[in-house]
């Protein structure tokens, strides 16, 4: 059988893990702090993360070496959040990844070229879209540690091999759904956190429900716009269901959610926190700041009506007073 390793040792990694231990499922998983393995394999949990969820340390083999975990698995499951995945594959071997498949559970864009995780692979290891697959979706990590009845969306250009991947984290408490569109669903992923740091914005600026309402509706057809406007840049044919859970439930879960990181940061920024303040409060990586950064070039390409991905922007990048942005923002949304 196929065995998967982990690159990545946060909260969603630890998520996945314990969908694939769960099942039966041998895994590698690289953590770069060697601390952070001896205190997993005495104690049973991640140290720093879901640290209520208990592994069977039986099936899995811990490294801090990332050569051992990739070397030793069919399978690599991507993990990290998006502005470190430089970092952690940089300086591989350019051949590393051949013969491997390889899953990303990374819901950000690469800041330092603005490029999705297969164009990176693709630039630097040569990696083919054939073999690369997403898992995206409205779950957050601390619910599947806590077993709730959660969704998740693989996507690839095959659809049986989507299927069989999509296979190993099929569990009681996990629905596993199959889409062939794999780029859209990464940008819609990506777009997602961006509106979930607008909603915190608002709910930081004292908007109530009925706005937010608004706001996430809005939010939901500026997405389907780029989306539609990227596939035809992109001479894409996928043609895929914008309302399904990959695309539509997934904005709603990270816009409304307390678990939300995106969220958390936005109503910091609302209540008029700087980002630099905001994000050593938060201690984790809410992807939207990059990301809106990283949208609003692309749109420069794209065209695409963003009248929520501006400003945002603006307000994180350019210095705009969040209740002047958001009060310009009124008069767009309909």
């Amino acid at each position: 059988m196929s065995k998967v390793g982990i690159v990545g040792s946060g909260s969603w990694a630890t998520a996945l893990a314990k969908l694939l231990t769960d099942n039966e499922h041998a895994i590698n998983w690289w953590f770069r702090n060697s601390n952070s393995i001896e205190h997993f394999k005495l104690r049973g949990h991640n140290p720093r993360y879901l640290s209520k969820s208990f592994f069977d340390i039986s099936k899995i083999t811990f490294s801090d070496s990332i050569h051992f975990v990739i070397d030793n698995s069919d399978i690599l499951l991507i993990a990290t959040p998006s502005a470190y995945v430089n970092d952690a594959l940089n300086d591989l071997p350019k051949d590393i990844f051949k013969d491997k498949k390889i899953i990303s559970a990374v819901k950000g864009i690469l800041p330092e070229k603005t490029e999705l995780l297969h164009e990176y692979l693709q630039r630097e290891f040569n990696f083919p879209l054939e073999k690369y697959f997403t898992v995206l979706g409205p779950c957050h990590a601390e619910e599947v540690a806590a077993e709730k009845l959660s969704y998740l969306t693989f996507s690839g250009t095959d659809e049986s091999e989507v299927q069989a991947i999509a296979a190993f984290f099929q569990t009681a408490y996990l629905n596993t759904r199959t889409n062939s569109d794999v780029i859209g669903v990464q940008y819609a992923a990506v777009l997602k956190n961006i509106y979930a740091l607008g909603a915190g914005i608002a709910h930081g600026l004292d908007y109530g429900d009925n706005f937010l309402s608004v706001y996430i509706a809005n939010a939901a057809d500026e997405m389907v716009h780029f989306l539609k406007k990227l596939s035809v840049h992109q001479n894409d044919c996928t043609n895929p269901k914008y309302a399904s859970s990959v695309y539509l439930g997934d904005l709603l879960v990270t816009c409304y959610s307390l678990y939300s990181r995106n969220r958390m940061f936005g109503t910091m920024i609302g209540k008029g926190y700087s980002v630099k303040a905001a994000q050593l409060e938060l201690n984790m990586v809410a992807e939207g700041y990059n990301a809106s950064k990283c949208i609003f070039d692309i749109n420069e390409k794209i065209n695409a009506d963003t009248p929520i991905v501006n400003t945002v922007y603006e307000i994180l990048w350019n210095n705009a007073t969040a209740e002047i942005a958001f009060s310009q923002l009124e008069s767009l949304l309909h």
